[in-house]
């Protein structure tokens, strides 16, 4: 049951030698969701060894051509490797001019849907039986959003013992399972709390691409296992950051913190900054689990069982 974070690119606007524009691949029990799509997608998931054509699901923050640039050869390439199946790109309302243009330019053999983002507050946006996605607005100069993947609540475990010890029925356990205790009708009662248990805890992942710090954003990820935040500038640069409805590495930070959130990642760094080691130093004053985002690294989010 994975759960890992494959980050492509980590640059912001302009791309460098060393970093490839915005783009991700979430990998949730196997299935691959791409987050933004920059420049040079596709040779990334190439020497990332992720499969394009398991890509079923798109996700785009905004339109900004360092998130959506790859988007045209990836859909192309998608087509000339014989893809039939559906393709499903979440992006904002003014994205279809973009999708337009490769629908009418590069002979796509399958159908694309384009379910429009237009939210000013968190909603589920994918929903399975294990998994739920949800969108919600970030603060930036054009419309843009961010993405919460969370694991759904699992069903309980019955412990074996307890199985035997009160000879449970079918439907006896099947109510533990949904966690509800069991009433019988000569009074006993068999609590969850005693013969039943969560089997793990639920892993979540929250993309916060180019935003403004906003109070709202760190209630809207609470509690995130892993939380990925822009942090484009250092903080000698808080003025600039605001003027482009960027943030800083210490208001990234402080929104982790403000979110309770597992770990924290920083990417989408500024071009003029080659060496980025001084924004994981002042993040690490803020919170303590953070690391620095970089081209071709792979996270996992381990599963935390109980027994």
């Amino acid at each position: 049951m994975n759960f890992t974070l494959n980050i492509l690119g980590t640059a912001s606007a302009l791309p460098t030698v060393n970093r490839f524009p915005s783009a991700q691949v979430l990998e949730v029990r196997g299935r691959l969701f791409l987050i933004d799509a920059g420049e040079g997608v596709q040779i990334r998931m190439r020497r990332m060894r992720l499969s394009i054509m398991k890509i079923d699901d798109i996700f785009i923050s905004h339109v900004h051509g360092d998130h959506i640039y790859g988007i045209f050869g990836l859909l192309s390439t998608m087509s000339m490797l014989g893809r039939t199946a559906k393709l499903h790109i979440y992006a904002p309302g003014d994205f279809k001019i973009y999708l337009d243009f490769v629908k009418a330019t590069a002979g796509l053999k399958y159908e694309v849907e384009h379910h429009i983002l237009d939210m000013s507050s968190p909603e589920v946006i994918y929903s399975t039986k294990s998994l739920e996605i949800i969108s919600f607005p970030l603060r930036h100069g054009v419309k843009t959003f961010g993405f919460m993947f969370r694991e759904k609540e699992p069903l309980f475990n019955v412990r074996k013992h307890c199985i035997s010890r009160y000879e449970l029925s079918l439907s006896e356990i099947a109510s533990l399972k949904r966690g509800e205790d069991v009433y019988r009708t000569d009074g006993e009662v068999i609590s969850v709390a005693e013969a039943a248990y969560k089997p793990y805890s639920p892993r979540s992942y929250a993309y916060c691409s180019d935003t403004a710090p906003f109070e709202d954003l760190s209630k809207w990820v609470r509690g995130v296992s892993l939380l990925y935040h822009e942090a484009t500038f250092p903080s000698e640069m808080t003025e600039m950051a605001a003027l482009t409805f960027h943030s800083t590495a210490r208001q990234a930070a402080q929104c982790a913190a403000d979110a309770g959130a597992g770990s924290l990642i920083l990417g989408h760094f500024s071009s003029r900054y080659p060496d980025v080691s001084s924004f994981l130093s002042e993040a690490s004053e803020i919170f303590s689990k953070v690391s620095l985002a970089s081209d071709c690294m792979r996270v996992e989010i381990p599963l935390i069982k109980y027994t």
